[in-house]
């Protein structure tokens, strides 16, 4: 891996990764604790219609992304907390209209779109420079945020009616928090891919849950595993010459596997010391 950081795309790459682990480490939390993994996946695939668009106008695909996953976030929450459709509905139909949108906007460009796949499944090996600049700033954003609302964002997650008979502003706050899933989203679009964002929101969160319940210390764990995930993953699809989206996850996939094995063991042989 040393000789590998050599080029300069590995080197994008490791930054990419660690910007990533952040991203999704904190985010990823509220995701697994709040239970919206499914809303997240609907930001996620309703975003290929800002790299439809970004195809479409000539700009940074990941830009109208970024467009994309804010509006189809609020879409969902404003949807979902005013009128009486179901969640499930409400996702299902941003989902649809985002993805739908994205393929027309391509058919409308001329010429053949070259990085499509990258933004499909990720590839983190083609990371420019200027999108780790972009990566950075939506990370600064989003531990802004948790910085500033911890102890509203800690209520909202785990006790929200205590905080509407408080008076917190409860909506706002989930509207905000569907927000930092869409710049999650962005960040991890160029390393895993559109189509892989829930599984690298998902399981640094979930592995980090079976050893703490308290927010801060899983939101480290969380961003620790991320970054382990991550570099685990673009360095076995280095050697193994396999797509680092992929590698990436499936490896995560499989240290999940292996955790949740050796807690459940463990869980039994306690109860077989207790009886």
């Amino acid at each position: 891996m040393l000789e590998a950081l050599q080029y300069e795309f590995m080197r994008n790459a490791l930054l990419a990764g660690l910007l990533a682990a952040v991203a999704c480490g904190i985010v990823g939390v509220y995701v697994v604790v709040k239970k919206i993994v499914f809303i997240s996946g609907g930001i996620a695939h309703a975003s290929f219609g800002g790299i439809g668009l970004g195809y479409f106008l000539g700009i940074n695909p990941v830009i109208g992304a970024l467009f994309f996953s804010l509006t189809s976030g609020l879409a969902i929450g404003g949807i979902t907390r005013k009128t009486r459709l179901p969640e499930d509905t409400a996702i299902g139909i941003i989902w649809a209209v985002g993805m739908a949108l994205g393929i027309v906007f391509i058919a409308l460009t001329p010429g053949y779109a070259p990085d499509l796949m990258s933004y499909l499944f990720g590839n983190i090996l083609t990371v420019p420079f200027s999108d780790i600049f972009l990566m950075l700033a939506l990370d600064a954003v989003i531990i802004g945020i948790v910085v500033a609302l911890y102890n509203e964002y800690l209520i909202l997650s785990f006790d929200e009616e205590y905080g509407i008979a408080i008076g917190m502003p409860i909506e706002k706050l989930y509207l905000l928090l569907l927000g930092m899933i869409a710049l999650t989203v962005v960040v991890l679009i160029r390393v895993v891919g559109m189509i892989l964002v829930i599984a690298l929101l998902t399981f640094p969160a979930t592995m980090a849950r079976q050893f703490t319940h308290n927010m801060k210390k899983m939101m480290f764990l969380s961003v620790l595993f991320g970054f382990l995930f991550t570099v685990g993953g673009l360095w076995l699809s280095y050697v193994l010459k396999l797509p680092s989206g992929a590698t990436i996850i499936l490896l995560g996939g499989t240290v999940l596997a292996i955790s949740f094995a050796v807690s459940r063991l463990r869980l039994k042989n306690n109860k077989i010391k207790q009886a």
